[in-house]
């Protein structure tokens, strides 16, 4: 079945067409999300998300067992994942190889018979970051969005809310 994978800045419109995708696929939807309410401001933009979407969709909250939410929902409709890069950062907070987790990730993805459409951040287009930790996620980033293209059977690049085909 499908992989996209869906990549850009921030605010350029990712989650957006990937809910549209999600929802061209038959069946409802099953929205994974790796985003924690950890302070106000993230509460405020979840709740945002939730109300953007409405109730269409089957919703999970998976701040890191990615590979066992994919488990679990497959055989129904698509699935979204929002976001890879929310989902690495919570990976290097609590301790865990994010490469042995990609690994997982990208083997679970190949075995997957509904859809998956995966929102990634494009993090390396900017300056190179100051400090060694933000440099290191930088490169964590581009090295999980890379092994993710290469098992996608799509990716998409999004500017200014307007996809482009990569892949």
């Amino acid at each position: 079945m499908a992989i996209v994978l869906i990549t850009g800045g921030a605010r350029s419109g990712k989650s957006r067409r990937a809910e549209s995708r999600a929802h061209a696929y038959p069946g409802r939807p099953v929205y994974i999300a790796t985003a924690e309410a950890l302070d106000a401001e993230m509460e405020e933009r979840i709740a945002r998300h939730r109300a953007r979407r409405g109730n269409d969709w089957i919703e999970r909250e998976v701040p890191l067992d990615l590979v066992q939410a994919l488990t679990d929902t497959d055989g129904g409709g698509a699935r979204l994942v929002d976001c890879l890069t929310l989902w690495l950062s919570n990976l290097l907070h609590a301790g865990r190889n994010w490469s042995e987790e990609a690994a997982l990730l990208t083997a679970a993805l190949g075995r997957q018979r509904s859809p998956v459409i995966l929102v990634t951040n494009e993090v390396g287009l900017g300056i190179v970051p100051d400090n060694a930790l933000a440099r290191s996620f930088r490169d964590a980033a581009g090295l999980l969005n890379q092994n993710v293209a290469a098992v996608a059977d799509e990716v998409e690049f999004v500017v200014a809310g307007l996809p482009m085909k990569v892949k």
